[in-house]
């Protein structure tokens, strides 16, 4: 299961994180969000323990969502020691997302 992000807890799960961190922002109203979601969930489960994945919903959170441009939604940052290091917009196959997240532990 992800984490839920907010404006005031980005910089010490996601910034601050000794891990590589996966951020999916999304809506309720979003129609790809809710196809995405549950991938993003299951990507929680299975790198509990190498990663954070969280997501922060753009509605209630527009500091974080502002800060970094997001636009378009799905929108999936990837961070590693603080920065963005990739991304993905728009709903993907979960094999996607796993292979963004793996690069990061090299």
């Amino acid at each position: 299961m992800a984490l839920e992000i907010t404006d005031s807890n980005f910089e010490e799960v996601v910034l601050k994180s000794d891990k590589p961190v996966i951020v999916d922002f999304w809506a309720e109203w979003c129609g790809p969000c809710r196809m995405v979601g549950p991938l993003v969930d299951q990507l929680g489960e299975e790198y509990k323990d190498k990663a954070i994945v969280g997501k922060v919903n753009v509605d209630h959170n527009p500091e974080i969502s502002f800060k970094y441009g997001i636009r378009n939604i799905p929108a999936i940052l990837y961070f590693k020691n603080g920065e963005v290091v990739d991304k993905q917009i728009g709903a993907v196959p979960k094999s996607v997302l796993n292979e963004k997240l793996v690069k990061q532990f090299n």
